[in-house]
């Protein structure tokens, strides 16, 4: 699906010789690469992201029980305040990376917005303690409306507004934090002299990652359940204060890279420069544009981009032009790049909907099975999450060690297949996943209504199975393609990115819940999800649903690939004939 062409090697090695030791210690002097940096440094980051993601895990994969519960929610709207907060989180990844980019660097960022993650786990927990901050407890099982009353008062008023502000500080900190914690810990590298420790240094960070949420959906999500969710969210905020503590213990060791000034301005640059140059003709002799011997090579996508490098002769050359009409070649391959990533990431989406259906609706099959492990231990629903990461544990490592060296022998590629093919195989595989589900959940229902009968909770394992898999593939291989992108200065931004992927899934998830709900529903009965009851809901159809549109995006994405690697290969084969005239050229002076 992709080769690594020429040109892209050659920006590659550009950026690394443009990457001067531009980064500095905690007092803002030039750091020292025998003092500062290095995998001593990032496990201070590493220690910070694995506590991080065992708070916001442990409340965020068990939050439906607490909003169902004690909040007193419906379950569809208990489905989407999960999936909203956790979008949410997700999308404020942008402003965390835009922040750390543009005017704080990434240290100021996690200090900061750890704080208030942390404050917001504490606001949590506080509610969930206090009687009076909650509505009065009931069995928002039985509650039925054959009366016209609702038998369990919904949180409303000051009671749903402390909820939210909570949750939300939660997410607002939690989106800031997390693409930060990775830029952070790859700029203790240097990445062209120290190449194979950043690479060792992911494969930590994902491991770490996957051990880390296996934590938090077992023995945290099991606190949670017995002990009660105000000690749940009191462990959470611990968990949180002892990763600040974790960062700020690391401060004399970091080195720091200071922010570049906002990321926005050179895009739009060339953007306003491109539509004031509208009426020029492109040169055909690239080498007429502006400052064409940049970081980035010129390539020929997007032509119309390069209008914003046409040197216009106005009969005045001492006088000064404005940024805003003539930018550089590599400004403007930047913004090329940013275009001709959008579609693959747009391809995620559906894969990160299945993605919330694991957390909410899947969650509620479990509590309605039954759980029974041994005699006297029960599996709580929420901790089926971590058969992903249980099987991760195990397969990254073996994937690693076999599978990239086999693959490496036919393809060529130094991670064993592409990017591009990672997450390909992965939307591929994620497919199987809701066919699972669906399957699982027919059996379910009608074992409980026809027979009367609760089938273990091992039966909705499968679909959990077959999705950790996928998310190895698709998951990491999308945040290793964008990191690849050559574009310098913007790598928390670009991080962002890929987290955006997750927003936009968990929001079509909420879209998908009340569009079935609406056109599903009639004047006899609600839609497939309407009910409290999945019993009398049809969550099976809707897994279905989720089914074939995922293997409509996998067709989709195979056309983008295939759309994006053509460009790439055609990009570098002009470069190729552009290099060789210029040698010509060169020969012949």
């Amino acid at each position: 699906m992709e080769m690594e062409t020429g040109r892209e090697k050659e920006d590659n090695n550009n950026i690394c010789e443009a990457e001067t030791n531009s980064s500095v210690d905690w007092r803002g002097r030039p750091s020292n690469s025998i003092k500062h940096g290095g995998m001593k440094a990032a496990a201070f980051v590493l220690g910070l992201q694995g506590l991080e993601i065992m708070g916001i895990a442990a409340v965020g994969n068990n939050l439906i029980t607490y909003v169902i519960n004690e909040m007193h929610f419906s379950l569809s709207e208990s489905a989407n305040i999960v999936t909203n907060f956790i979008g949410t989180v997700f999308i404020l990844s942008l402003l965390g990376g835009y922040l750390s980019d543009s005017y704080l660097a990434s240290f100021w960022t996690l200090l900061i917005f750890a704080f208030v993650e942390l404050s917001g786990f504490i606001l949590l927990s506080v509610q969930a303690h206090l009687p009076q901050l909650k509505p009065p407890k009931c069995n928002n099982m039985l509650n039925t409306h054959d009366n016209g009353d609702q038998l369990c008062a919904e949180a409303k008023g000051f009671k749903a507004l402390i909820f939210f502000v909570a949750l939300y500080l939660v997410a607002l900190g939690s989106g800031c934090v997390k693409p930060n914690m990775i830029s952070h810990g790859a700029d203790q590298f240097n990445h062209q002299k120290q190449s194979k420790q950043l690479s060792r240094y992911f494969n930590a960070a994902y491991f770490a990652f996957s051990m880390d949420q296996l934590i938090a959906l077992t023995l945290l999500v099991w606190v949670q359940t017995h002990s009660g969710m105000d000690v749940g969210f009191g462990v959470s905020a611990a968990a949180m204060a002892l990763g600040l503590i974790t960062l700020v213990a690391g401060t004399f060791f970091y080195r720091n890279k200071p922010p570049q000034g906002s990321i926005f301005t050179p895009i739009a640059q060339v953007l306003v420069a491109a539509f004031l140059n509208r009426k020029h003709i492109s040169p055909s002799d690239t080498r007429m544009l502006h400052d064409n011997i940049g970081i980035l090579l010129h390539t020929n996508r997007f032509r119309f981009s390069d209008k914003a490098c046409i040197k216009v002769q106005d009969g005045n050359n001492t006088k000064e032009i404005s940024r805003w009409r003539l930018c550089t070649v590599t400004q403007v391959e930047q913004v090329k790049i940013l275009i001709s990533v959008i579609p693959i990431f747009a391809c995620t989406i559906i894969f990160n909907t299945i993605l919330a259906q694991l957390q909410t609706f899947s969650v509620q099959q479990g509590s309605t099975m039954n759980t029974k492990l041994i005699k006297n231990f029960h599996i709580p629903p929420a901790s089926l999450q971590s058969i992903p990461y249980i099987l991760l544990i195990f397969i990254v490592p073996l994937y690693d060690t076999f599978f990239v060296p086999f693959a490496r022998k036919f393809t060529g590629h130094d991670s064993g297949i592409t990017p591009l093919q990672r997450i390909g195989l992965g939307l591929f595989i994620a497919t199987f996943s809701m066919v699972s589900a669906a399957l699982m959940e027919n059996k379910r229902r009608i074992s409980a209504v026809n027979e009367n009968k609760t089938i273990s909770i091992f039966w909705i394992t499968p679909q959990f199975l077959i999705f950790g898999i996928s998310e190895m593939f698709t998951a990491v291989g999308l945040i290793e393609f964008f990191y690849k992108q050559s574009l310098k200065g913007m790598q928390s931004f670009l991080t962002a990115i890929t987290y955006c992927s997750y927003s936009f899934g968990f929001y079509l998830s909420s879209l998908l819940v009340s569009l079935v709900n609406k056109t599903t529903s009639n004047s006899s009965h609600g839609g497939w999800l309407s009910d409290n009851n999945l019993n009398k809901d049809r969550l099976d159809l809707f897994y279905r649903l989720l089914a074939v549109l995922s293997f409509l995006n996998f067709l989709n994405y195979l056309f983008w690939a295939t759309w994006y690697s053509k460009n790439q290969t055609s990009s570098a084969t002009i470069q190729q004939d552009f290099n060789s005239k210029v040698v010509g050229d060169d020969s012949i002076a």
